[in-house]
């Protein structure tokens, strides 16, 4: 499955239809310790860790990664 951009406004559309996601703050440790929003319920992966972190991310739903 190839990765898609989505706008806020997509989103929400689609959490206000009853979609489940699961959000996945990849951000490096020193924007994501800068940071001053932080997703409640998000899973913490920097972007360069993935691979260790796979068995975290559940797959029944989609996966939304964010950072800066």
């Amino acid at each position: 499955m190839e990765p898609t951009r989505v706008t806020v406004d997509e989103l929400r559309q689609r959490m206000d239809r009853g979609e489940l996601f699961t959000f996945v703050d990849a951000r490096n440790p020193k924007a994501w310790g800068e940071g001053t929003t932080k997703l409640p319920g998000a899973i913490r992966v920097p972007a360069d860790e993935v691979e260790k972190h796979l068995d975290e991310i559940p797959r029944d739903r989609t996966v939304i990664t964010y950072c800066t």
